[in-house]
């Protein structure tokens, strides 16, 4: 009796096993987005400790995503070589550590380098958790499951904007150094927990590590209350339209892997681009009445009914047509702030620009990891996360030339960017609602 992973995942559902594998991925996950979302909140606070510009403190976000274009693209293809859980477990532990130790920097340039070596280890965790999450689930729902872990960024969002608020409000004399501490600890405490997730069982069978992989099939149905695997199944691997291919660039791949590498620079160079600048701006002289650490917590609280729209679409309507309406929508709140003429308009272009971009982050989240076969999908996976990253490089830096003409040219110009990036779209014509990976 012959079963692919997929099939043999369905028949313990979608259970305890994955609940408990969200909430560890999602507790790690909502660490990287507080490391990352930390830099546009610690700026203005690193430049006042440390006597620098604003742009020059802005260094710290520069060096944070060369280290997670660096660590994006040697860890994903690591995970393809050497297996996930290893990688997960290592990256996770460089987190904590350079996290922690960025606390305790006595000056700027030690600060930057502790950044980097951050920026390294985060780039890492991001693609191969996502392989590994999608590893682990049926084809039904695998989406909305998909968009759920992307749903802790959010949380992460809302845990550093009040952590900012409050060292504001306590008066802190560094607000940045809780700021990075905050952002370390579920880090830390994920450490531990990631013992608990074994290794992928579709890179076992791909490895031709059989007994292991119907090992871990066997504890996933346990822990979900199923029935294990039939005494003469044999675990093989799913066919699928690209298993003959060899790299990402490969014929049956190429199409997409450029479209998609497309849309992820651009949603990354838009993203970063509102939300290294934004929170300084409001933090500071604001836009009337909205300003505030206050407003960037409602910012941050409106990022949460964009991923559930998001983890809904994905599986109604797909991941394609999905991720095309919030580029969309994500491009018409970037306009609507570059022609707003008073505080409520610009309220509300802030509310729909956070709603919409990272509910495009969940459907392309979801999106992503479907469309590659398990020996390519930590390379893919590592490619569009090194690729994003390239955006974050870029929006502290080069931005700031954009900014200074002006704030609303600035956000304005990021509508064309997310147009560019649904046109990009055309260049993918897979569907991977319901489909097997394998």
């Amino acid at each position: 009796m012959k079963l692919t992973i997929d099939e043999a995942l369905t028949r313990g559902g979608t259970g305890r096993f994955q609940w408990r594998l969200l909430g560890i991925f999602g507790l790690v996950w909502a660490a990287d987005a507080m490391q990352v979302i930390a830099v546009g909140f610690a700026a203005p606070s690193v430049a006042a400790t440390f006597g620098l510009e604003r742009v020059t403190a802005l260094q710290i976000g520069t060096v944070f995503f060369l280290g997670m274009f660096l660590g994006a693209f040697a860890f994903g293809r690591l995970a393809d070589r050497i297996g996930r859980k290893w990688v997960l477990i290592g990256t996770v532990a460089m987190d904590a550590v350079f996290g922690l130790a960025s606390v305790m920097a006595g000056d700027f340039t030690m600060l930057l380098v502790l950044r980097f070596l951050t920026g390294v280890a985060v780039g890492g965790t991001l693609p191969v958790d996502y392989a590994m999450m999608a590893e682990f689930l049926p084809p039904k729902n695998r989406g909305r499951w998909l968009v759920w872990l992307e749903g802790f960024w959010a949380v992460g969002t809302i845990v550093v904007a009040l952590t900012a608020w409050a060292a504001a409000s306590w008066g802190a004399v560094a607000p940045w150094r809780w700021i990075f501490l905050v952002a370390a600890l579920p880090a830390l405490i994920g450490f531990f927990l990631r013992f608990w997730i074994p290794e992928s069982p579709m890179y076992l069978v791909r490895k031709g590590r059989q007994a292991e992989a119907r090992a871990v099939i066997d504890r996933v149905l346990a822990v979900n209350g199923a029935m294990p695997l039939p005494a003469n199944a044999h675990l093989r691997p799913a066919p699928v339209p690209s298993g003959g291919a060899t790299s990402i660039m490969a014929p049956p791949l190429r199409r997409a892997t450029i479209g998609v590498l497309i849309v992820w620079f651009l949603v990354s160079l838009s993203y970063y681009g509102v939300f290294v600048w934004v929170p300084g701006q409001l933090a500071t002289e604001g836009f009337g009445f909205v300003r505030g650490y206050g407003f960037l917590v409602i910012l941050a609280l409106a990022q949460v009914p964009g991923y559930a729209l998001a983890a809904w679409g994905v599986e109604a309507v797909g991941r394609r047509p999905t991720l095309a309406a919030f580029l969309i929508l994500s491009a018409l709140g970037c306009g609507l702030f570059a022609v707003a003429s008073g505080p409520a308009l610009v309220a509300t272009a802030l509310i729909v620009m956070s709603f919409a971009l990272l509910g495009t982050w969940g459907a392309l989240y979801a999106f992503t990891p479907e469309l590659y076969p398990t020996h390519l999908r930590g390379t893919g996976m590592g490619t569009a996360s090194a690729v994003a990253r390239l955006g974050g490089i870029l929006a502290p830096s080069l931005l700031a030339v954009v900014f200074a003409r002006g704030f609303g040219l600035a956000i304005g110009s990021f509508a064309v960017l997310l147009l560019l990036a649904a046109a990009a779209l055309l260049l993918i014509r897979i569907e991977t609602r319901d489909r097997a990976i394998g």
